[in-house]
């Protein structure tokens, strides 16, 4: 018999990084990040800045905390949220599922009084206006009023994939204008990318 998933699986967050990991990557466009990993790293083409004409809320870096969703559920993404420390983006995986929101105003607010430095899925959100108002940085999909179910199964914490992208907890999150890129955490602790960063156009 197929006994029934927790509603929840929440796995550990990895240790720091070393101090100044992130100096490096301020001012770096995402195109130059990609261009390091072998020109590789990027969300779907579809995942974007909410709010590109604020340019406060147009870019993010960060490290990841991530949770999977599934479709047309954000249990897990609450849950993320209220374990989310200071300064972290939390990255939820929605499989692209473009029907519902698993996102809005209210769960910008309170990432952003927990101190996140961003929600980044590759779903939907809604509450536009009052998203920007919260004033977080948020990268989706897109925007429909359609709402979600709070029902799970999901994870926190655990690897997932977004945007075609896998990601771990603790793995370097940079947005912008032109999407998300993601760096995996092993490179971090390397101190700098293979190769630097460089453009190539």
């Amino acid at each position: 018999m197929v006994s029934d998933p927790p509603l929840l699986t929440i796995g550990r967050r990895p240790p720091p990084p070393p101090p100044g990991s992130l100096d490096p990557f301020r001012e770096v466009p995402t195109g130059w990040l990609a261009d390091a990993m072998s020109r590789r790293g990027a969300m779907d083409a579809a995942i974007k800045p909410l709010t590109p004409e604020q340019p406060a809320l147009a870019r993010v870096l960060g490290l990841a905390w991530t949770c999977w969703c599934g479709p047309n559920d954000n249990l897990a993404l609450l849950a993320a949220v209220a374990l989310a420390e200071p300064g972290e983006v939390v990255v939820a995986a929605a499989e692209g599922f473009e029907g519902a929101a698993m996102a809005g105003d209210l769960t910008a607010g309170m990432a952003r009084n927990r101190g996140a430095a961003a929600i980044v899925t590759d779903g939907m959100v809604r509450d536009r206006d009052g998203i920007a108002a919260a004033a977080l940085p948020v990268f989706c999909r897109g925007v429909t009023p359609n709402s979600c179910v709070r029902s799970g199964p999901g994870t926190v914490g655990l690897p997932i994939v977004a945007g075609g992208v896998r990601v771990m907890a603790g793995d370097l999150v940079l947005g912008d204008c032109d999407g998300v890129v993601v760096v995996p955490r092993d490179r971090l602790d390397e101190g700098a990318l293979p190769g630097g960063i460089e453009a190539e156009v």
